[in-house]
């Protein structure tokens, strides 16, 4: 029975010194704390950095040179991510190296495992650092309207490795970033609306020049989408019994359509107002890139 004993008591006596170890409890709460600071700290940082970023990006919304809100705030929210990355991940590294963790057969694993994943995964690869150098550079962002391939539409969501386009019929496209090779953003520049004007010979043309020119001069004080007075070019061509009047309007980016609707719709209104008598102007539409 002594003999069965004995261990049994030094078991004991060994927790209780474990348990009681003043020492021990020490040394544990001191690394307990240095990792709950580095946890906060890194909240703290993150937070404030976030603060930072927002009001720089404030400050350039504000200023007389400012970019297109929506391409600053796909920027912003872009390096909001990339600051979180690093500074959770330092923490992460700074809290394993308090447990005495080999960092550095760690970090090479990884690296080794990156470098298997990348030979093995070139086209998720390719699509991130696509999708990066698209947010970066500002290819085109949120909401603007593009054209890639054959898929045209607003672009509802860019992440790092595909672009979400919604069609003007409904339909969603998703396009993997490493297969955009070719982009056409509509809504980058100033766009031109374009309305031709039929005049019948017996209306006389002069008379009909100055009515167009008095409307177009009342509506670019009313109408927001208008960039300047909208321009009565002249004669553009002709037919047997009239004349085709061409009339151009630059306007905000892709609000050409909605401008040609009132111009067309406004001039007829008016000139039946002077009792004069036109067909329906045709309408014609374009981006104007330059």
């Amino acid at each position: 029975m002594v003999a069965v004993k004995e261990p049994t008591l030094t078991i004991i006596e060994r927790i209780e010194d474990f348990i009681f170890d003043e020492k021990l409890w020490i040394n544990v709460g001191f690394h307990a704390l240095k990792i709950l600071f580095i946890i906060l700290l890194a909240a703290i940082v993150v937070r404030i950095g976030k603060v930072v970023i927002r009001r720089v990006f404030g400050i350039k919304l504000k200023g007389p040179l400012r970019k297109d809100a929506r391409r600053e705030q796909t920027l912003l929210r872009l390096l909001e991510n990339v600051l979180s990355y690093v500074v959770y991940f330092s923490a992460i590294v700074a809290v394993l190296s308090e447990f005495n963790i080999d960092l550095k057969g760690i970090l090479a694993g990884a690296g080794v495992l990156g470098l298997a994943v990348g030979f093995g995964a070139q086209s998720l690869v390719k699509d991130v650092i696509s999708g990066f150098f698209i947010i970066f550079e500002d290819q085109f962002s949120v909401g603007d309207y593009v054209k890639i391939g054959s898929t045209e539409g607003e672009v509802e969501e860019i992440g790092l490795r595909t672009t979400k386009i919604k069609s003007f019929t409904g339909e969603l496209t998703i396009l993997p970033n490493g297969s955009i090779a070719q982009v056409v953003n509509y809504s980058v520049k100033n766009s031109l609306a374009i309305v031709d004007v039929t005049i019948p010979f017996e209306l006389g043309v002069e008379k009909v020049e100055k009515s167009i020119n008095a409307y177009l001069a009342q509506m670019a004080e009313k109408d927001e989408d208008l960039i300047g007075t909208p321009r009565l070019v002249g004669a553009h061509d002709f037919t047997d019994t009239a004349i085709i009047e061409r009339v151009l309007a630059e306007t905000k980016p892709m609000r050409q359509y909605e401008v040609t609707r009132k111009i067309s719709i406004g001039l007829k209104q008016y000139m039946e107002q002077q009792n004069v008598e036109i067909p329906y102007p045709t309408l014609v539409t374009k981006s104007n890139d330059a």
